[in-house]
């Protein structure tokens, strides 16, 4: 299995490439547009200590990556953090997803934050049970707030208290 570590700007290219996969092939991300390398920068100078990054490593090369972002930029909101997991389009089916989803959730615990969030295509059957598997519980159910691929989507919020 990968070596998990916490991310370095030397592992900004892998991220985005493997990020931009699905941008452009799938509906598990609603951003169109593939990020370019002076964005992903910026993404991940905004993280910081309270909101890691980690990626897992296999062979010198990462194969995927996962994060923890502030939900929202109010103080209040300030021990609420959304986790992000997504993998080489090679490694899906595993068991990576959940083993870097149970490091961000050990994180998380460890630098004090109360509650995780996840947005998820409602669509995206695998992340939904990746997120219950961990004892997310879904909160909310948005019906057609995005749109991409030519069809409306909905979004659902799951939700896990530490």
């Amino acid at each position: 299995m990968p070596t998990i570590r916490p991310a370095t700007e030397a592992d900004l290219p892998a991220i985005n490439a493997i990020y931009n996969h699905y941008v452009l092939h799938s509906t598990c991300t609603y951003q169109t547009e593939p990020s370019t390398a002076e964005e992903r920068l910026e993404w991940f100078r905004q993280h910081g200590e309270k909101h890691p990054v980690i990626v897992a490593e296999e062979d010198g090369q990462v194969v995927g990556w996962g994060s923890l972002s502030r939900f929202h930029p109010r103080a209040a909101y300030g021990h609420s953090v959304e986790d992000s997991v997504y993998l080489h389009h090679e490694w899906q089916g595993r068991g990576l997803g959940g083993i870097l989803l149970g490091e961000l959730l050990r994180l998380a615990k460890e630098l004090g934050h109360h509650t995780v969030l996840g947005g998820i295509d409602a669509d995206q059957a695998a992340s939904v049970a990746l997120h219950a598997k961990f004892g997310f519980v879904k909160v909310s159910h948005l019906k057609e707030v995005g749109y991409k691929q030519d069809r409306w989507l909905d979004v659902i919020w799951m939700q896990k208290m530490l």
